[in-house]
């Protein structure tokens, strides 16, 4: 039997960038951001109107782990009624934050790609 030994040329860097492009593939928190501003961008625009207050409260959030887009707050408390209805209320749902984001998918899907692949693409050996 005889030994072989290889000799793998650039393996300090392709660890380095490899380690790198986990980092950045664990936290996407602007690819996150970015894909959240597509949803509520469109939002904005599908967004039941009567004074424009719930309008001014559609927001998309930074998160590491998910893409975060809400409306309301203390001021304007009636988003979720809006959006998901109140039978009982006599309010019927008009669901502006889940069709934009039914709709704009391909949008913040391409996004996300062009994010990853940015990160893969900083990965080198040699």
């Amino acid at each position: 039997m005889t030994d072989t030994t290889v000799r793998v040329i650039g393996l300090d860097r392709l660890v380095r960038t490899l380690n790198k492009a986990q980092v950045d593939l664990t936290d996407l928190k602007d690819a996150n951001k970015r894909a959240g501003e597509i949803v509520a961008d469109d939002a904005i625009i599908r967004v039941p109107r009567r004074t424009g207050r719930l309008a001014g409260t559609i927001r998309a959030s930074r998160q590491a782990k998910r893409a975060q887009v809400v409306a309301g707050r203390s001021s304007v408390p009636y988003a979720a009624p809006i959006h998901w209805g109140w039978p009982s209320r006599g309010i019927s749902a008009q669901p502006f934050l889940s069709d934009a984001a039914r709709s704009t998918e391909p949008t913040w899907v391409a996004a996300y790609q062009d994010d990853v692949q940015a990160a893969l693409d900083k990965v080198k050996g040699a």
